[in-house]
């Protein structure tokens, strides 16, 4: 097992974070339990991972395809937006840990219910039962580290700004989940990265890192970029 990043591990084709709530599974996926002696210490203790699928978060999909920017580290504050039935928030929730908090907003009333339960056991989760494009109805949430986007809708980019200008802080990285076919289906998907860049770069954003989810997700990228002003 090799540590990639804050909680974050792979072994071979296999990603992990170490699961915040031990014993509890999200969406079935596989938990292993390892055995740790740390230097200087002469009783080992068990540390508890959860496999982590690509085929079912993108940031898993991303991260296995070379992400070479993994803003989200223990502690961070993060707020995300279409956080679904918690999937990825669930993993996020595993790295932030306790000091850190996932401000996780959704839509649609069904996944938001699961959502919730999910939240009862992952205290840093904070569900938030909102529309994207309005994120003065939200305005409480505090400046964060990063904001991360998973939202299929033709206007991703400029939601994400939106709320970037709002929320995050200078220096704070965005993360965007890109779905081309959502953006413009009759486009290639490399010209609406490249169109989805320019518009980024113009709201004075450096992009750092545009990801290619294949073969986990077709026609979605991973686009990563820092806040300028």
């Amino acid at each position: 097992m090799r540590k990639i990043s804050d909680r974050i591990f792979r072994n071979k084709k296999q990603l992990y974070t170490v699961n915040l709530v031990p014993g509890h599974r999200v969406y079935g996926e596989k938990l292993k339990k390892v055995e740790i002696t740390e230097p200087n210490k002469p009783v080992s203790k068990t540390v508890e991972y959860r496999e982590w699928d690509p085929n079912r978060s993108k940031l898993a999909a991303a991260i296995l395809n070379g992400l070479q920017s993994i803003p989200i580290k223990n502690s961070s504050i993060i707020l995300y937006l279409g956080a679904s039935a918690g999937t990825t928030p669930s993993h996020i929730s595993d790295i932030v840990g306790t000091k850190g908090i996932v401000y996780s907003v959704e839509f649609a009333e069904r996944v938001f219910r699961i959502f919730i339960n999910l939240a009862k056991k992952r205290t840093n989760l904070i569900p938030i039962l909102s529309d994207a494009r309005k994120p003065e109805k939200y305005y409480w949430v505090e400046e964060v580290d990063v904001l991360y986007v998973d939202i299929a809708q033709p206007d991703e980019i400029e939601i994400s700004i939106r709320n970037a200008r709002k929320f995050l802080k200078k220096n704070g990285y965005l993360m965007i989940a890109i779905k081309s076919r959502s953006i413009d289906v009759t486009k290639n998907p490399k010209k609406v990265y490249k169109q989805a860049r320019k518009k980024l770069e113009q709201a004075n954003f450096d992009v750092i890192d545009i990801i290619d989810l294949k073969p986990y997700e077709k026609d979605h990228a991973m686009i990563v970029a820092v806040k300028q002003f």
